[in-house]
């Protein structure tokens, strides 16, 4: 049996966790959310996810879980020992580096990216013109925040150490989006070492998979 996950293809929160499920090699059965008809809105939907977001997992037991960084983390702990290793460290010190990078990705990254993305996506998909000066606000603190990135991955290959973990992953569907449907890829790119990390992770078996079957 396969969980099963109810989102959108292009979500970014539903390619987070269909790529952990990749990297971890768990069944994965996506039954598509039309956002666009709002069926993510719909009574049957807000009963097993009161926010009206997706997406949201039903485990094999019935087990239903909603929040993609929840889903990540659970499945992960879930099968420790299949597919990619390490993900979610269980050395108290290498636990808490974690916790680190991935706090590091929750409040220095994703909500500068998260806002530039609907101001040069959505919005562009709506035919709503961007706020061009907040865009330039939001990308002049994501650009101080990566300064930072680019020492602390100076010294090391990830964020949480020299082991690809979950705190590095989540950068990857927000980042996606910024660097090709945003056109902002020298945000990674002129920093020589963020450049090296994000070539790294955006090349991995797996995330390649998701593009080309997330669609």
């Amino acid at each position: 049996m396969a969980i099963k996950l109810y989102g959108y293809p292009k979500s970014t929160c539903t390619r987070l966790v269909a790529l952990v499920c990749k990297e971890k090699n768990i069944d994965l059965e996506l039954i598509t959310v039309d956002l666009s008809k709002g069926e993510q809105k719909l009574p049957g939907f807000v009963a097993k996810q009161p926010f009206g977001q997706v997406p949201y997992m039903v485990d094999e037991d019935g087990f239903v879980l909603y929040e993609s960084r929840a889903i990540a983390r659970y499945l992960i702990r879930k099968y420790p020992n299949q597919g990619t290793q390490g993900l979610i460290p269980t050395d108290p010190k290498e636990e808490a580096l974690f916790e680190q990078a991935a706090s590091t990705e929750a409040f220095n990254f994703n909500p500068y990216v998260a806002l530039i993305i609907v101001e040069k996506v959505f919005k562009k998909f709506r035919g709503i013109e961007a706020n061009e000066a907040l865009v330039k606000e939001r990308l002049d603190g994501l650009n101080a925040k990566l300064d930072a990135y680019d020492v602390i991955l100076g010294k090391q290959k990830y964020l949480a150490g020299n082991n690809v973990t979950l705190a590095d992953l989540q950068h990857l569907p927000y980042g996606t989006m910024l660097a090709y449907a945003a056109g902002m890829p020298e945000v990674f790119t002129s920093r020589p070492n963020v450049a090296r990390w994000w070539n790294d992770l955006y090349s991995r078996p797996a995330w390649q998979h998701i593009l080309k079957t997330y669609n």
